[in-house]
């Protein structure tokens, strides 16, 4: 009996369809979010969860921003300084920031889900990393070891094997592991010198200090990327043995991010050997065993990742695929982003205003979204294709009076095309994504968002000249 591959690489597909797209670790996404959304209707909404009397666990995610060294692909809020006082003032801010949000969830603080994230988390030192888990312990329920999943984020070149233990005795029990690439050329041309030797050792020493999961990042598309280098990279992490492998698309959008102007542009791959790279990432991949989850994610078939995808209880948040889908996301931290209660809340971006509105005894909220029903129905529907790549048309309209196929009457049209190309199957009951439909999952995606339909309208409107000098807001699909 034959196996159906649970991804399917089509290269003509993929250059027919490939176009900049939200990545939907949000529906709506982030560019939705207003200034209009304040502290004011953050209370509202955590209001409205009490008043329902709510008892879901949270979720909990802690930015910390500051690096040592500047990584020139490097797309998030970070700051770099070797000015350690710097961490140990926002270190400050960061607990009364915490505090303020566990006395806020009092009675309904059960964590299931810790992440660290940046930035570099380990550029708080071993006694500071300790003072915060101490300190988030005071505030919030913890479920026990056994039962939470509590990750970190970690820069490989900064820690060493007495650190990696005291994380895990800190509390933490997953650990994901920046790498990128292992070719010292392609490393130089990045600017992150990281030896394999190095990352295997930090490896080694996250399992024997018992963590549970190990996650690596890989990148294609890199300057000074070959097939040949990304052949070598692929076969020495297959070795390494990680638990997941995240698996991203460079995107050089300059325009957006500083830092991204130091690489050569003339050194980076091209496209069509960017789709080969892609190819051969899955075919050496899924050969050694890893399950395509969705997006870049690939897993372990007994990770749990892969076992919540198969019992349909996989989620996705602003850090991914995620197997805690029943909870609210509170983030803490310069520039993070909440989920409560139908709502999401973005924090101030630079150090300046999240410290002031700290001081000032209020959340450091900036700017939010409230759901419509719309929007949720929406955004139920986007969570299902992401995360099963197949949604129940009669679930995911109950209880409401108009039936699926008359509600989404024109998304079904276009959908016509997919169907055409293979991508979909669509019958009374199910929408399914192909094998070879699931990595063009953001196109499909794509069709259910009536922001991004909104904003392709205003943009038809624009003048020609007025639309080219648009930046681009999204990477590629694919």
């Amino acid at each position: 009996m034959t196996t159906m591959p649970s991804v399917q690489f089509d290269a003509d597909i993929i250059r027919k369809l490939s176009m900049s797209g939200p990545r939907y670790t949000s529906y709506p996404t982030a560019d939705r979010f207003t200034a209009r959304f304040g502290y004011g209707d953050y209370l509202e909404a955590l209001a409205g969860l009490t008043y329902r009397g709510g008892r879901r666990p949270l979720s909990l995610y802690l930015h910390v921003p500051f690096c040592d060294r500047l990584c020139y692909y490097c797309a998030c809020n970070k700051i770099i300084t070797k000015d350690r006082s710097k961490a140990a003032t926002y270190l400050g801010y960061l607990k009364q920031e915490t505090a303020m949000q566990g006395k806020l969830f009092a009675g309904m603080n059960r964590v299931e889900q810790l992440h660290l994230g940046g930035g570099t988390p380990t550029y708080f030192s071993d006694a500071q990393m300790g003072e915060l888990m101490a300190h988030l312990g005071r505030h919030f329920d913890f479920a026990p070891d056994a039962e939470g999943e509590y990750s970190i984020e970690i820069d490989p070149r900064t820690v060493d094997a007495r650190r990696i233990h005291s994380l895990r005795a800190q509390g933490f029990n997953r650990v994901s592991l920046g790498v990128q690439d292992f070719d010292p050329d392609v490393q130089k041309a990045v600017n992150r010198i990281q030896p394999y030797e190095e990352t295997m050792a930090v490896m080694n020493a996250a399992r024997d200090a018992g963590f549970r999961s190990i996650s690596v990042d890989l990148i294609y598309g890199l300057p000074k990327q070959t097939l040949h280098t990304m052949e070598q990279t692929l076969s020495k992490i297959i070795v390494a043995n990680p638990d997941r492998i995240a698996l991203y698309n460079y995107a050089h959008m300059p325009h957006l991010f500083k830092p991204q102007r130091r690489i050569n542009e003339s050194d980076l791959p091209a496209s069509a050997t960017k789709l080969d790279m892609l190819a051969l990432c899955i075919s050496r991949l899924t050969a050694a065993g890893y399950v395509y989850i969705g997006m870049d994610h690939f897993a372990k078939p007994a990770d749990d990742l892969a076992v919540a995808q198969r019992q349909g209880r996989l989620h996705r948040n602003f850090q991914g695929y995620s197997t805690h889908a029943e909870t609210d996301l509170v983030a803490c931290g310069v520039s993070a982003i909440s989920a409560v209660n139908g709502t999401y809340s973005q924090n101030e971006k630079t150090l300046d205003e999240y410290y002031a509105k700290l001081d000032a005894g209020r959340l450091p909220i900036a700017r939010g979204y409230r759901l419509g029903n719309d929007d949720l129905l929406r955004r139920l529907v986007v969570q299902r294709l992401m995360c099963d790549f197949a949604l129940s048309l009669a679930s995911a309209t109950e209880g409401m009076a108009v039936p699926f196929r008359e509600y989404f009457a024109p998304e079904l049209r276009e959908l016509q095309a997919f169907v055409a190309d293979g991508l979909v199957t669509l019958d009374d009951d199910w929408l399914s994504v192909t094998p070879k439909g699931r990595l063009l999952i953001r196109n499909i995606c794509m069709v259910f968002d009536a922001h991004l339909r909104e904003a392709r309208l205003q943009a038809a409107a624009m003048p020609a000249a007025a639309l080219a000098a648009q930046p681009l807001r999204f990477s590629r699909t694919i």
